[in-house]
């Protein structure tokens, strides 16, 4: 399937755009971008936080909700090596619904300057590499 080409820039998600057609890409790099950071920073993932996703607005089942565990993890907590495990699991959460369709997906994080964090995906071999701002 053929998608929008989401990546991570210094101050966010962007896409190309060039001679005035949007790149497109056949990965799963949009799908992994917004499974980290396509939610609202502030859902913390608790059922009666009213600051979810608005997408969720309409979802009976809190198991169907979708919630950017990453992206709330970065904003939330400091920077620091012994954060990388949660923000590692966190990641894994965000992506569960690739390795409930078969895909077999690892995470690895570090933190390569100073308040930035690179966050690599690993799905099936192919490896997908989001370095974002850890603002917390």
């Amino acid at each position: 399937m053929t998608d929008v080409l989401l990546f991570q820039t210094l101050d966010d998600g962007e896409i190309n755009i060039t001679g005035g057609e949007v790149e497109l890409t056949d990965g799963l790099e949009p799908a992994v971008y917004l499974s980290l950071f396509g939610g609202n920073w502030q859902d913390d993932g608790t059922p009666d936080n009213l600051l979810t996703w608005w997408g969720n607005a309409d979802t009976q089942d809190p198991d169907e909700r979708q919630i950017s565990r990453t992206q709330y993890l970065l904003q939330s907590m400091p920077a620091t090596s012994g954060n990388l495990k949660r923000v590692e699991d966190a990641a894994l959460a965000d992506l569960d619904w690739l390795t409930a369709r078969g895909l077999t997906v690892s995470v690895s994080a570090s933190v390569p300057t100073l308040n930035r964090v690179k966050i690599d995906v690993n799905i099936d071999g192919d490896v997908i590499t989001i370095d974002e701002e850890w603002g917390a």
